[in-house]
């Protein structure tokens, strides 16, 4: 033990003895370059190269391909990741089912939430290629996850279903992908159903993609058929990623998830250099160092390597860890430490802006402290939820929760109940409102408890603007009429019709964005029996006029209710809340009045009786004056307790209200 102090002391004195050349002169070492041997040792402990990673070593930069798949939601891409991963032996065949679908909720409605990639090895031709996929998600609410995907690729497999043939994301995905500069591979998935129409979706994607048919694959996932030609197709077709090894380090962060053990770990794309535990890097977006704890490979699983090279895809966490998933911003760049002047950052991405906003509180408010963790838990492996604490009076203490869309939201809320157990009520979905206001400043209002009333309104706001989207919808002929009349009856602009097979119709529509978060989606589904297919993107905002409804009770709003809305819509939703809202309040000692309200004009009421007693009953043959004198004493008592007795209304009630 005392030889290990002696050595140690005689080290940190060398250390500090041992001069630095620099620019010709010497000079004392800085603390950073006296600790780094020391820090790199405890970054890592030594691990020898596996046979994995000296198989790896050998292939060089130009036998690399990094590719994704992408399609409309449900056509099969995580049944093809399967089987490629089979086929080049990355995991068993037979095994595990959608290995790349790792949460619950994924496997349970076989949607794709979050991007997953995996690293694998193909023999082509005698010679190693080192492939990269990554599995994107299909709806158009996780197209965020798909924007950072096409970062990291080459190439993509546009993945179309042979018996649903070219859907609404098909196309969106298809303009992303080539905005972007991917090289396309068409495949034709699902050829072995009965009803699968192979030439006509062939036909679809020339018409549509301007896509070299000959060039096409047609695969069956599910069977294994055919699969086997693809990989020789993604080496020959998808570009070898650019990069230079001896270069200063200049990576991508592609994506980030939070492990307990470790801290945020960083998926991320080597445009230029290499990395290696002990490296001291810095974020360009935050100027923070950090020391590389560990890099590797996902290989299904995180895959431990010596170095990360030019054109590999992999995952770096640091030591000590990085604590707050805040500072992993996707889309920054990192380079080693001194090379931040000699590297030029990435074009970065844009930060995922929330579309839909809810309200959620505890059924119960002693569970409010793991609810609050609950929720924390999730948004560190999903940054594009925004949250904010708020109160109501009727509910208690919640948060109002920004998500991308409708899909995202209740994904989210399974999560909550599945994963953690979570006991919740969230409000009806709301959208952001912008409100120029009279003195010419201009703010975004997200909660409608915030909005004017009616009564102010017009006294301190010019215009109010609501947001717009452009939605493409795929759908057969023969539901063509349902489909317009639906739109229009939502506020709709049609902008384009048109037909791009015989019987396929592409409708293009500016939407409100109020309209399509109140299920539009399932009532496009219930009036095209599920044949329709829905996609969406961003339109800015319009001036319309926009009014805030309140739900009284005896006089009394209540908060966790209220809604913001298009005029038109005041009378329809007024009297439908109000007969809702009346089944589910218990009857009082008192008369109850539901009024549905904007600003001081009441739209629709309701009225709960009493419990009544029988003042009448002790009386048999006594003079009418009597009788009523006796009613006229019981409607005071009434009048009276009204005025002193306040409506309680059960936590139930209000969840059977804002269930769906």
């Amino acid at each position: 033990m005392r030889s290990c102090i002696r050595t140690a002391s005689s080290l940190l004195h060398c250390g500090r003895a041992g001069a630095v050349r620099c620019n010709g002169s010497l000079r004392a070492p800085s603390v950073l370059e006296r600790v780094a041997p020391t820090i790199r040792g405890y970054a890592q402990a030594f691990r020898p190269q596996s046979e994995l990673e000296k198989r790896i070593a050998e292939i060089p930069i130009d036998r690399y391909r990094n590719f994704c798949i992408v399609a409309h939601v449900d056509h099969g891409k995580s049944t093809l990741s399967d089987r490629l991963l089979e086929l080049t032996g990355t995991i068993q065949p037979g095994g595990n089912k959608q290995i790349l679908d790792k949460l619950d909720v994924e496997r349970e409605r076989g949607i794709t939430v979050k991007a997953q990639t995996c690293t694998m090895i193909y023999k082509h031709k005698g010679e190693d290629y080192l492939l990269h996929l990554v599995d994107t998600p299909g709806h158009v609410d996780f197209r965020a996850e798909v924007s950072r995907s096409y970062a990291s690729c080459g190439g993509a497999l546009l993945l179309v279903d042979a018996s649903q043939g070219v859907q609404a994301q098909t196309v969106a995905n298809f303009y992303l992908a080539f905005a972007q500069g991917l090289t396309l591979v068409p495949v034709i998935n699902k050829i072995d159903l009965p009803h699968a129409d192979p030439p006509r979706v062939l036909e679809q994607m020339k018409d549509t993609f301007e896509l070299d048919p000959d060039k096409a694959v047609l695969v069956s996932a599910k069977t294994g058929v055919n699969v086997e030609a693809l990989l020789p197709n993604v080496v020959e077709q998808v570009p070898a990623p650019i990069g230079d090894s001896s270069k200063p380090l200049r990576l991508l962060l592609v994506d980030s998830w939070y492990d307990v053990y470790k801290g945020v770990i960083l998926l991320v794309r080597i445009f230029d250099g290499q990395v290696r535990p002990g490296d001291t890097i810095r974020s360009f977006a935050t100027g923070l160092k950090y020391i590389v704890g560990e890099v590797g490979i996902m290989y299904p699983d995180q895959t431990p390597q010596t170095i990360l090279k030019a054109g590999q895809v992999g995952y770096i966490h640091f030591n000590p860890g990085m604590k707050r998933s805040q500072e992993a911003k996707v889309g920054d760049t990192y380079t080693t430490v001194g090379c931040e002047k000699l590297v030029e950052p990435y074009p970065g991405f844009e930060e995922p802006k929330s579309m839909v906003f809810v309200a959620a509180f505890p059924v119960d408010q002693s569970h409010y402290e793991h609810l609050e963790d609950s929720i924390n838990q999730i948004i560190l492996n999903d940054r594009s939820v925004t949250i904010q604490k708020e109160s109501s009076d009727a509910l208690g203490a919640g948060w109002r929760l920004g998500f991308l869309g409708t899909l995202h939201c209740s994904v989210f809320e399974d999560r909550l109940r599945q994963e953690h157990g979570a006991n919740i009520i969230i409000t009806p979905p709301s959208v952001p409102f912008k409100v120029i206001w009279k003195n010419g400043s201009e703010g975004v209002i997200s909660n409608p408890n915030e909005f004017p009333d009616q009564d102010t309104a017009h006294m301190k706001v010019s215009e109010v603007h609501e947001p717009y989207v452009q939605a493409t919808i795929t759908l057969p002929e023969e539901y063509l009429g349902k489909v317009i009349e639906l739109c229009e009856a939502n506020r709709g602009e049609q902008k384009e019709l048109s037909f791009f097979t015989a019987t396929q119709v592409i409708l293009k529509y500016d939407i409100p964005l109020s309209q399509l978060v109140d299920d539009f989606f399932g009532k496009l589904k219930g009036s095209t029996k599920g044949y329709a297919s829905l996609d969406y993107e961003d339109a800015g905002f319009r001036k319309s006029n926009i009014v805030k409804l309140n739900l009284l009770v005896n006089n009394v709003p209540v908060d966790a209710v209220a809604r913001v809305l298009h005029h038109s819509q005041l009378e329809r939703v007024g009297r439908a809340w109000v007969e809702k809202f009346k089944q589910h309040v218990d009857r009082q000692m008192f008369e109850v009045i539901i009024q549905a309200a904007a600003g001081r004009r009441i739209i629709a009421r309701a009225t709960i009786k009493p419990f009544r007693k029988d003042v009448l009953a002790k009386l048999h043959a006594s003079d009418i004056s009597r009788r009523r004198k006796l009613l006229e004493k019981q409607k005071e008592g009434r009048k009276k307790l009204r005025a002193v007795g306040s409506v309680v209304i059960d936590h139930e009630a209000f969840q059977n209200f804002l269930s769906k």
